[in-house]
């Protein structure tokens, strides 16, 4: 049996119309059909998305495309799926994209020919285009920050011998969050070859999020913890140099000022009130630099720049907690 030269590893999780439109994306690929193979793996197992896969496999098949459907029965979230699909991958060389993306025609075909013009490369990522409106909101804009990361799995490419040396991605990561970084982090650490490969385009289009999104975005920053703690000299060059001092500032003035309140002593929450005000715009005003200025949006962006503070760290004390580092 002749094996593909690339096998797709794509993640999923009851997102059944994003990832048709994903798949419809793949089987369009410019490359031939049998010169790569396309795996799901469902992370919360449906009769939706196996019928899904199953119908697009059938069409697929016609063509000398293979399209496989893997339940994952195991531990949970984005790095022990792939895990779970590059394991079963039969191609040396395994491709990773989101079930939300939309791969460019060109994708396999840019991202296989750079492997082959190059026998020492281990891994590489390709360029990812985020479009959002010119007046984006504060949720467009912080997505639109993927476009200029260093190494996303939204599109990634990565030797079958690399991810096996480094025991592909760290299944701790239980959220879509930092498992990239922490596996090009080890790739790294390895003495392996990394690339960017601008040429191999995947479109990510910016979901719709409902009213006050970034707050529960907040709980991704535990995994930050975990991430300083296995890489903390990379962590502090390439994530972040030092702590969010503003964040400590707020949620300590804020804290102070409701004490001070519930407890009678009026001028000593004036005094609090005096360090929080001026820290409160100086954020707010931040977030809303540069963004959609409807009343709507200026209304979430100022309630939410009071919360978004505490709920930090709050998140980060408890990944500081759940992975025994002493992290700010």
């Amino acid at each position: 049996m002749r094996h593909p030269e690339v096998s797709v590893v794509i993640p999923t999780c009851g997102r059944v119309e994003l990832l048709a439109r994903c798949l419809a994306a793949l089987c369009s690929q410019s490359c031939p059909p049998h010169a790569f193979e396309v795996i799901v793996v469902d992370d919360r197992p449906g009769a939706q998305t196996r019928a899904l896969v199953a119908c697009m496999a059938a069409r697929a098949a016609a063509r000398g495309l293979k399209l496989v459907y893997l339940p994952n029965h195991g531990t949970h979230g984005p790095a022990a799926a792939r895990n779970l699909g590059w394991r079963h991958a039969h191609a040396d060389l395994v491709a990773f994209t989101d079930d939300d993306t939309v791969p460019h025609a060109d994708w396999l075909r840019e991202g296989c020919a750079a492997f082959a013009a190059a026998p020492l490369l281990d891994a590489a990522w390709g360029r990812v285009v985020m479009p959002v409106p010119e007046r984006p909101t504060d949720y467009e804009r912080d997505a639109k920050r993927l476009e200029t990361a260093g190494f996303v799995t939204a599109n990634c490419f990565c030797r079958h011998d690399a991810l096996q040396r480094v025991g592909g991605f760290d299944e701790r990561f239980r959220m879509a969050w930092r498992e990239d970084t922490d596996l090009q982090f080890s790739l790294r650490a390895a003495g392996m070859q990394l690339r960017h490969l601008p040429q191999a385009v995947v479109e990510h289009p910016v979901r719709p999020a409902g009213w006050g999104v970034s707050l529960s975005q907040q709980k991704k920053i535990l995994f930050d913890a975990l991430l300083y703690k296995k890489h903390p000299q990379h962590y502090r060059q390439q994530v972040r140099r030092g702590p969010r001092w503003d964040y400590y500032l707020l949620t300590l003035s804020l804290l102070g000022m409701l004490a001070a309140l519930v407890a009678g002593r009026p001028a000593l929450a004036a005094l609090a009130a005096g360090l929080w005000l001026p820290l409160f715009w100086l954020f707010a005003g931040s977030r809303l630099r540069g963004t959609d200025k409807s009343w709507r949006s200026v209304v979430e962006m100022l309630l939410t720049s009071v919360l978004i503070p505490p709920l930090a760290v709050f998140w980060r004390a408890v990944g500081a907690f759940r992975f025994r580092v002493f992290f700010l």
